[in-house]
């Protein structure tokens, strides 16, 4: 897969192979695609960000986009490509009074 496969603020069913080179099903929403990976969350796992490189990706089973009011948001930093360079994965957890939490 490239990079223009990908589009942020989607929700994408995949088949990826993982770290540990299984190849698995998720279900991801795409907040950035940079150049060599991009930053989603998996819907499996509740709060944790993932980068994901293109050539982990098998398959796309599925695309749907998100509306602009149930879009997820992040800060800026948080999706910066320096900020991913060394990491794999970040668990990261917000509440907002507008969720309702």
């Amino acid at each position: 897969m490239e990079k223009q496969d990908f589009k942020p603020d989607t929700r994408y069913t995949i088949s990826w192979r993982n770290p540990a080179g299984k190849v698995q099903p998720a279900q991801i929403y795409v907040y950035r695609a940079h150049d060599k990976f991009m930053v989603a969350r998996m819907a499996s796992e509740a709060g944790v960000l993932r980068r994901i490189g293109y050539d982990e990706v098998l398959r796309v089973a599925k695309e749907s986009p998100v509306e602009p009011a149930a879009r997820l948001g992040l800060p800026a930093a948080l999706l910066d490509e320096k900020f991913w360079r060394d990491r794999v994965m970040l668990e990261h957890y917000a509440s907002s009074p507008a969720a309702g939490k």
